[in-house]
């Protein structure tokens, strides 16, 4: 089976991420990977579920112990 693509808003619906803040991070270089369906400044952005969830899980922090 194929991996879902994903619009922003999707994204926002399923896991919370507003598409400005997607948007910011594309601009940064921080978000997760994702695919422009056309070069041109028009093309629209989707994003692989699978590519949102690795992100998430590499942008865990898990708690490393108690505080000294």
């Amino acid at each position: 089976m194929a991996d879902q693509l994903l619009s922003p808003k999707q994204v926002q619906t399923e896991y919370g991420i507003a598409p400005q803040t997607l948007a910011n991070y594309r601009w940064q270089g921080i978000g997760p990977a994702y695919v422009k369906t056309n070069p041109s400044r028009s093309g629209r952005v989707k994003y692989r579920r699978s590519a949102i969830e690795a992100w998430l899980n590499a942008s865990t922090v898990q708690p490393g112990g108690a505080a000294a």
